[in-house]
């Protein structure tokens, strides 16, 4: 029987997801901004009528404002969205215009742009650190047996492909497997798709390739996902735990963080090339279903959530779409190419369409996440 969660824990797992981590990635373009001798005039967590708010004595106006879905920075002088020099801008006061976004080296601009992203990447990796030093890391028991072939399934591409019970795998595509838990994670991403398996047998190495079948499965909430598979049965044990310190704890986070990167890449891609469905992009409803769900959990499943989130807000942020971070990083590459930026309106129309291609994007993934709740079938 499927587990339900209220909706109120939808809204607030939602809340405390979002807000903080869009939040932070303002801190860091804050903060960034202000190491190069930027002027805030406004730091706002949330959007929308202010409730609460104090100015410092540099001069940023600090609030809490009614709708709490992340916050934004408002630099001295950021007067289009595109942040380019305007007649408003060049009639400012020397000493003032210095102090503005716009007046600083290309490279500081850059890295105060390149600081939100950051930002969020280095919560990701905090929190996978964290865990890490406090759990120790896994190490499969036997490694070398659990990737044995023990049987098939009843459906085994594997098994028509010519491989034999007994056979330990050892490489998929070239790269080395560890344990039989990573040959599962680097088949489940591949529906549909022809891979060279290589095993081991008989004290030889044989590469045979084997189309893995698709298939949908689905959590305890009812979310489905489709995942490849070719049908082995390994002999899993329970992994142990080793202690790890700081800078290993770290390290393993990094390596972590890379890796659902990789997953998030190669998933945008299936779905851009029709491999995977549009279904499975996730919009704001979603993010907000998942979070009420990883809520339910306890605390280290959500807090694991809002790791995976701040990834992505990090990956999407990064992407050279005009509107976004990673839009301006690309016009400041373009110029540092150039020797010359490009010119105002031009910058300014491309923000425009980018911005419109962000709205319609978000348009279409709440009406896919709409249509995907169980009330409408989905």
């Amino acid at each position: 029987m499927l587990e339900s969660v209220p909706f109120w824990m939808w809204i607030a797992g939602f809340l405390l997801v979002l807000g903080p981590l869009v939040t932070v990635h303002e801190l860091g373009h804050y903060l960034v901004g202000r190491w190069f001798g930027v002027k805030a005039d406004a730091f706002s967590v949330g959007f929308g009528k202010e409730l609460w708010g104090r100015t410092d004595r540099r001069g940023t106006r600090w609030k809490v404002s009614a709708i709490p879905l992340g916050g934004y920075v408002q630099f001295a002088g950021d007067m289009n969205p595109a942040s380019q020099p305007s007649p408003e801008w060049l009639a400012l006061p020397a000493h003032e215009r210095a102090q503005t976004f716009q007046s600083k080296p290309l490279w500081q601009r850059a890295l105060i742009v390149l600081a939100g992203p950051v930002t969020n990447l280095v919560v990701a990796v905090a929190i996978f650190a964290a865990f890490n030093f406090a759990y120790g890391k896994a190490v499969p028991a036997d490694p070398s047996e659990e990737s044995v072939i023990a049987g098939f399934t009843e459906v085994s591409p594997a098994r028509e492909a010519g491989f034999r019970i007994g056979d330990r795998i050892v490489a998929i595509d070239g790269e080395v497997m560890e344990s039989y838990r990573e040959v599962q994670r680097t088949i489940f991403v591949y529906p549909n798709k022809r891979i060279a398996v290589t095993v081991e047998r008989a004290g030889k190495r044989v590469t045979i390739p084997v189309t893995t079948r698709s298939m949908e499965i689905s959590d305890r909430f009812g979310n489905v996902s489709t995942i490849g598979l070719i049908g082995v049965e390994g002999n899993p044990t329970e992994p142990r735990y080793e202690a790890v310190g700081q800078i290993e704890a770290v390290t393993l986070a990094v390596g972590q963080s890379v890796e659902i990167a990789q997953l998030m890449i190669t998933g945008i891609v299936q779905i851009v090339t029709g491999d995977r469905s549009v279904k499975e992009l996730g919009g704001p409803v979603k993010i907000a279903k998942f979070s009420g769900e990883q809520l339910s959990l306890g605390w280290e499943q959500f807090v694991t959530f809002a790791a995976l989130i701040s990834l992505n807000l990090a990956f999407i942020n990064l992407l050279p779409i005009p509107a976004l971070d990673g839009g301006h990083l690309a016009f400041y590459a373009a110029e540092a190419i150039r020797r010359k930026p490009a010119s105002p309106r031009s910058q300014e129309w491309a923000f425009r369409t980018g911005l419109a291609f962000v709205l319609a994007l978000m348009l279409f993934v709440t009406i896919n996440d709409i249509a995907s709740l169980p009330i409408f079938g989905g």
